[in-house]
């Protein structure tokens, strides 16, 4: 019997500094896909890696071969021996894995709780997995469930309300340092969906002028449009020598800001103080430049009391949230369970009304003796018969359907029936 395994480091799990070196490059996912499908054990896969989490959603049939492949799969693509992470990976399986993945697209396994970018993070890996062909009939129901889920958790209560986006708190995190971002400048490298959700919520919070930063300047320009000013990273220097607030949010693999690079601006700046967000993973920051006079750096780690803030603030949708997610599990287990063992239980109908076919037939030429309502109600007991003998079996394979009881009644059933 084939379940879900989901397996992965997040940043309850993980130190800052792992989950960093756990991160995957997003331009080699699909050849990440691929080579986890290739492995012995696993026969669908979803890698869902953002700046808190690097996470694996993988189909098998064998979980200790599962854990081994994805931990052996993990270390190939970070270049890190199994004993660094192995005590900071989380690892659920069959029904927990399920509630983990609709957990995770509430956004109650976020650093920012509630938060809105996970659900779209969840519905892009799972696309992205379904475009690389590493997606079957089981990971496609799971993702599908785990997306109403999330979107009924943020329509329905008020887990979204207020700061629920990791862009978001970096935006509140600089205005309570600054004291306010109101005619404060602030640039932003990168000029995905992070950095736009910085633009968007540093507007709103007064900032001017916004910046945006990137290695393409036409991306740059796309994200500042007519109202912002874009920059390409050839002029990042020049933009540390004058912002009161820098918030970088890539996913670049490598360090895109040096200690260097910082020291030179603080020289140029005439002793401002300079405001460095960095929400990257790994961090696009230089972890030391925080050691920098004049230097303020907030990184993931210190999303970590706001993150708990947050928790706090709406920690009384928590239950409601949960209710729903149970709601949706029970709506997941019916349609999975419908899946698993609607072929089955079809095929031991048909062969049952065969059998009753067969022997109407068989002993035709005694019914035609019989008037016409007579032979009506024997057709009608013995299909009532059968009916009954048939609900036990429909009945059991039903409700072991997702258990490790399905197996084996799957196969003495067809064992039985001939099937």
């Amino acid at each position: 019997m084939s379940f879900v395994v989901a397996i992965g480091a997040n940043i309850q799990s993980a130190p800052i500094e792992l989950l960093e070196k756990m991160s995957l490059d997003g331009a080699l996912l699909e050849k990440y896909l691929h080579d986890l499908v290739q492995r012995d054990n696993v026969s669908e896969a979803v890698i869902l890696s953002t700046c808190n989490r690097t996470d694996v959603f993988i189909v098998t049939d064998r979980f200790h071969g599962a854990f081994r492949d994805v931990r052996d799969f993990l270390s190939d693509v970070t270049f890190l021996p199994p004993e660094e992470f192995a005590d900071s990976l989380h690892l659920t399986h069959e029904h927990e894995a399920i509630r983990y993945l609709f957990s995770l697209a509430a956004g109650l396994e976020s650093a920012v709780i509630g938060e809105h970018e996970i659900l779209g993070q969840v519905r892009d890996s799972w696309e992205r997995a379904m475009v690389a062909g590493t997606t079957g009939s089981t990971l496609n129901l799971a993702f599908r469930h785990a997306l109403e889920a999330g979107k009924r958790a943020r329509s329905e209560t008020a887990i979204s309300r207020g700061s629920t986006s990791v862009s978001q708190a970096s935006i509140v995190l600089a205005g309570e340092a600054l004291g306010s971002l109101r005619d404060r400048s602030v640039a932003v490298v990168g000029a995905g969906s992070m950095a736009r959700g910085v633009i968007d919520f540093g507007h709103q919070a007064g900032a001017s002028p916004l910046t945006v930063v990137n290695r393409t300047p036409a991306k740059a320009h796309a994200l500042a449009g007519t109202t912002h000013t874009a920059v390409g990273l050839s002029e990042l220097a020049t933009v540390l020598s004058e912002v009161d607030c820098l918030v970088a949010a890539t996913s670049a693999p490598n360090v895109l800001i040096d200690v260097e690079a910082i020291e030179t601006a603080m020289q140029a700046r005439g002793g401002r103080e300079l405001l460095i967000v960095d929400v990257g993973m790994p961090r696009n920051v230089e972890p030391a430049a925080g050691s920098i006079p004049g230097v303020r750096l907030i990184d993931m780690d210190g999303l970590g009391s706001f993150a708990k803030a947050g928790l706090e603030s709406r920690s009384s949708e928590v239950p409601a949230v949960e209710a729903i997610l149970d709601q949706e599990l029970l709506r997941y287990d019916a349609a999975s369970t419908a899946r698993e063992v609607a072929p089955l239980i079809i095929e031991l109908r048909a062969r049952a009304e065969l059998i009753v076919s067969e022997e109407l037939s068989r002993h035709g030429s005694k019914l035609n003796r019989l008037n016409e309502d007579h032979r009506a109600v024997v057709e009608e007991i013995v299909r009532g018969v059968v009916a009954k003998l048939m609900h036990q079996p429909t009945t059991q394979l039903k409700t072991a359907a997702g258990t490790s009881r399905e197996s084996q009644l799957a196969t003495s059933t067809r064992e039985l029936f001939d099937l």
